[in-house]
């Protein structure tokens, strides 16, 4: 078993918070969708805008299931004793970047190293790309 510190202490109260309202938001917008179902009144331009809404509102349950899925590994890995711990480098997340993204997996220097990457790799991809209509020669 792991010996719990104070700090992780704090940090677990922090994600089982974050989570129990992630958790409580989907339900309640699960239960607003089942509520909100279209009747069938209205012109094109009302049900235009109740399925914009919709889809909105289903993009919105997405994200925030994905994050109560991230939110539950980090609450693996802080059972685990490795909550915290950047999987990079191994370094220490300072605990101000764990309050902000609770669920984050990357201390801040090997996040921007590997944005730089994932850039510099969808550059290359775009220079490299096919096209539809051949380039102009010396392009």
């Amino acid at each position: 078993m792991v010996e719990t510190t104070p700090r992780d202490e704090a940090l677990r109260g922090l994600l089982v918070e974050r989570r129990r309202d992630l958790q409580l938001d989907v339900q309640r917008r699960m239960r607003g969708g089942r509520a909100d179902r279209e009747t069938g009144a209205g012109d094109v331009i009302d049900r235009s805008d109740a399925e914009s809404q919709r889809a909105m509102e289903l993009a919105l349950l997405q994200m925030h299931t994905a994050a109560l899925v991230r939110l539950d590994e980090a609450i693996g890995r802080l059972d685990a004793g490795r909550y915290g711990f950047c999987v990079e480098c191994r370094g220490a997340i300072s605990e101000r970047r764990l309050s902000a993204l609770p669920f984050v997996v990357c201390c801040q220097d090997c996040a921007e190293q590997r944005e730089l990457v994932e850039d510099r790799a969808m550059r290359d991809q775009r220079r490299g790309g096919l096209w539809l209509v051949p380039q102009a020669a010396g392009n």
